[in-house]
């Protein structure tokens, strides 16, 4: 069985179905769309977790994103996340097909502890503890709720101190989500792939990286 695709025909078929269904609505109703095709693999499943046709004219990639993305998937790379719920979201069939493993360490005691003594979010002192243990260099790090989390790391890349392959950000939300979004597509030290506006969340980075692990097993 390819760990790529669904377990179940069923589930093969019923995949397959809706990748179809949204290929030909987005030609046919939004004028098709302007993504290479693997782009179009990354913005489909957003579509596709989320129903909204909308994503296709949000997502931005920066032009290395893929190329950079594929490559890091393939040497095993680590997988950061702000959230616990991209890491239980993942497939494992998927991540082990070239030994990547996700991370997420919001909710660690020492993480709980630096943030309330700081004053800050439990989501910079996770970016920093994955730092500190040497998951970002050339990992790829999913931000789909935490804006501190994506500031946090643009700092660090900005300080020389971190160069992950690949940022994911996609935060959802009111407060500094669009900015923070804004911030991640204005920089050039490091690749992207961003949903600016207020749309977002956990569902589109499982859905992304998934996309991604799929592209690079072809």
């Amino acid at each position: 069985m390819d760990p790529m695709k669904q377990i179940t025909t069923k589930g093969r078929d019923i995949e397959a179905s809706s990748f179809s269904i949204i290929d030909a609505e987005i030609a046919d109703h939004y004028s098709g769309h302007q993504f290479t095709s693997q782009q179009w693999s990354v913005v489909r499943r957003a579509i596709h977790t989320s129903g909204d046709f909308e994503f296709a004219k949000l997502f931005q990639f920066s032009a290395d994103a893929i190329d950079s993305a594929l490559q890091a998937i393939k040497n095993g790379c680590p997988i950061v996340a702000d959230v616990s719920m991209i890491t239980a979201g993942l497939s494992g069939r998927r991540m082990d097909q070239f030994g990547n493993q996700a991370h997420c360490f919001i909710s660690d005691e020492d993480v709980v502890t630096r943030a309330i003594a700081s004053g800050g979010t439990r989501a910079v002192e996770a970016m920093r503890k994955a730092r500190d243990l040497g998951l970002l260099d050339g990992g790829i790090v999913g931000v789909g709720n935490a804006p501190t989390a994506l500031f946090e790391l643009l700092r660090m890349v900005e300080a020389g101190e971190v160069k992950p392959a690949l940022i994911i950000g996609i935060p959802v939300g009111f407060v500094k989500a669009i900015e923070s979004k804004e911030a991640l597509v204005g920089q050039d030290k490091v690749p992207y792939i961003a949903s600016v506006g207020r749309k977002g969340g956990s569902p589109l980075i499982v859905s992304s990286l998934h996309a991604l692990m799929v592209e690079a097993a072809r």
